[in-house]
This record gives C-alpha cells, sequence and structure tokens, in this order.
C-alpha cells in the first residue's frame, strides 16, 4: 500500500507499481488499528516469576530464576518485555507484537549476556494456543544458527517457552525451557 504521494518514497507513487489509494490518511489509520490478532498477547501481561532451565551439553540443565513484567504499550499495539535475574547480575528488555502488513507475530530481545540484537518472526496456532518463533543467530563458538521458540499458553496463569537451536547442517536441540507463572 502507498501513500499516493510521488515524494515520500514508500513506493506509492505513479509508475512505482504500487497501487495509489483514495484517502491516504484512511489507509494509515487502518493499518494502525489493532487486528484481532493483537488479543493474543494478552495472555502474557502481567509480572511473572520465571523458571530458566539452561542445558549446556549432557545431563541436567542448569536452573535460575528472575521475573519479567510485561506491558502493554502503544495504545496495546505492542508488548514491552522488562526480565530482572533473582541471584545473579542479568538483565533483558524485548519488544512484542503483530505485524499487520507482513501477517506475523514479531519480537526483539536485547540482555545483559552479549551485543546483538535478536529478533524473532512467526505464527500463532490458537487450537494449541502455541506461537512458534523463528530466528537466526550468529554464535561465536559456531557460527550462524537457527533459532525455533515455542510459546504454550497453558492458561491465564501460566505459560512456557521452549528454546532450540541448530547449528547449519546440524540437528535441532533443546536448550533452554522458560517456565512463567503469575505473580500479579
Amino acid at each position: 500500500m502507498g501513500c499516493g504521494h510521488d515524494s515520500c518514497g514508500c513506493g506509492g507513487g505513479s509508475g512505482s507499481g504500487h497501487a495509489q489509494v483514495e484517502d491516504p490518511m484512511a489507509a494509515f489509520v487502518e493499518m494502525a488499528a489493532l487486528a484481532p490478532e493483537h488479543k493474543h498477547l494478552e495472555a502474557f501481561i502481567g509480572e511473572w516469576n520465571a523458571e530458566v532451565k539452561i542445558w549446556m551439553g549432557q545431563g541436567e540443565p542448569q536452573v535460575t530464576r528472575g521475573v519479567m513484567v510485561n506491558t502493554f504499550i502503544l495504545g496495546g499495539r505492542f508488548i514491552e518485555q522488562k526480565y530482572q535475574g533473582h541471584g545473579y547480575d542479568f538483565q533483558g528488555s524485548g519488544l512484542f507484537g503483530y505485524n499487520k502488513a507482513s501477517g506475523k507475530f514479531e519480537g526483539l530481545w536485547i540482555d545483559t549476556m552479549s551485543t546483538m540484537m535478536q529478533t524473532d518472526i512467526g505464527t500463532y496456532d490458537p487450537g494449541k494456543k502455541t506461537f512458534t518463533m523463528l530466528s537466526k543467530v550468529n554464535c561465536s563458538e559456531m557460527g550462524e544458527m537457527t533459532r525455533t521458540s515455542l510459546i504454550k499458553v497453558h492458561g491465564p496463569d501460566k505459560h512456557v517457552m521452549e528454546m532450540y537451536f541448530a547449528p547449519q547442517g546440524g540437528t535441532e536441540d533443546k536448550c533452554m525451557e522458560i517456565t512463567y507463572t503469575r505473580r500479579k
């Protein structure tokens, strides 16, 4: 969708192959309106105790705990996430939302364990109450890897995220599981 002006650079001008819109402002208002998919984000709003299990090879996982606080921002279009680890210096921040233009859920995560911005794009299966988020990450030891995150909503007071990594040409292994239970 172009805005209808030749000079804006969005591709909506004549000869751009983009359809002109009769009322550009109405088109912008429609794209800014919440979609039914935004309702799926409500399950994450609130304060959550987090139990984090991390597998680093064979054997039992390392277990840590923390608190995640998720709040709606920008009129319910996005969730702002703030994480604080308990008993260790770990902090993280994220954004999560639904992109009407792509028809996908999108996430961004940053934390004190790296200097990269991690991005995820995925879908939601309402029958399974599960988000499937996909991304690529660069690991200093293993190179580029794919990551699949499955976020299962178990009800209003619990959701679980499982994270799987696969090195290029390798098999996918579970490396993390976070169980969130509602505090407030």
